[in-house]
């Protein structure tokens, strides 16, 4: 595999006369996590169809896993493993019987069957619920299972449309852990979702898609620094401190109660040890310092428009 195991350069898709990508460039390196946003409408799912070679594209270039996706769907296909946003299981076979199904079907050599099967179930955590119809099984446990089938195969790229949604805030953090554990493994994760906290606890770099472009593209410490409203905080131990530190820092805001000072900045290395310089130049110190950025509902808002709650596929 490439270092790059997605490389898309402007991929477009037209749908008769209405435009849904307008030349989009993504680059996903091996073994990170990256996360696709976007409102109703944006194109997101229309770019993971291709990706996936659900549909072709009407140009650019889309390379997964080092094979092109137009000429090479086979080979795609036998690299990647997608997992849809509602659990693609049979409610009336066990969690062991979906996965013998997935074995069956998939290319796993003779012998090994049982031995992924049985792998599958503890890495999951399914051993006790095996033997049991999945119609019985939680959302949480539908979930796992339907990503455990995926990795019947062993893709080294994996799809995760929403995978999430509908779980309680427990499940999620197990998935959470789970998708970190893959990646870990060195597996490539392309996440789709609707949820921002999410994609900033996960994602190592997110791409923002609004009416079939990208409108922005960094991790999500990038992206939220991208914002005003970026600032330090800086909290003393007396008044006179305050005061004193009011008098350098005259763009600061004041938090009498807190003792503390909010100053803007970038969040950057650079220009909070200048910020520390200055105050020291003054013979004052904080007692304690913290970075305050704006969250990814706010980046959201402000690059394409809408509210978070239009985030869905």
């Amino acid at each position: 595999m490439t270092s790059s195991a997605i490389a898309v350069s402007g991929l477009r898709k037209a749908y008769k006369d209405k435009v849904v990508l307008d030349g989009i460039d993504l680059d996903v390196p091996s073994g990170t996590i990256f996360s696709l946003l976007g409102p109703n409408g944006a194109g997101k799912t229309t770019a993971v169809n291709v990706l996936t070679t659900l549909i072709r594209a009407d140009g650019g270039t889309v390379r997964v896993a080092g094979h092109d996706v137009a000429t090479e769907a086979k080979a795609v296909r036998g690299a990647i493993g997608v997992t849809g946003q509602f659990a693609a299981v049979d409610e009336l076979l066990t969690g062991q019987e979906n996965l013998q199904l997935m074995v069956d079907l998939a290319p796993v050599r003779a012998g090994e069957g049982r031995r992924t099967v049985a792998s599958l179930l503890e890495r999951f955590d399914l051993v006790e619920a095996a033997r049991k119809p999945v119609s019985a099984y939680s959302g949480g446990m539908r979930r796992k299972l339907d990503l455990a089938m995926t990795l019947v195969g062993n893709p080294r790229i994996i799809f995760l449309d929403e995978p999430t949604t509908g779980l309680d805030p427990r499940s999620r953090r197990t998935m959470w852990s789970i998708i970190r554990e893959l990646v870990a493994d060195g597996v490539t994760i392309f996440l789709t979702t609707q949820y921002l906290d999410e994609a900033d606890q996960l994602a190592d770099r997110i791409a923002v898609l609004d009416q079939g472009r990208i409108v922005a593209q960094g991790s999500p410490d990038e992206l939220k620094r991208r914002l005003p409203g970026t600032h330090v905080r800086l909290r003393f131990a007396t008044a006179a401190e305050l005061d004193a530190a009011a008098l350098v820092l005259t763009d600061s805001l004041r938090d009498e109660e807190a003792l503390a000072l909010r100053v803007p900045s970038d969040g950057g290395t650079r220009s909070v040890r200048a910020l520390l310089d200055r105050l020291d130049e003054y013979s004052l110190g904080a007692e304690e310092l913290s970075v305050h950025t704006p969250d990814l509902d706010d980046v959201f808002l402000a690059l394409t428009g809408h509210a978070t709650e239009v985030v869905a596929k």
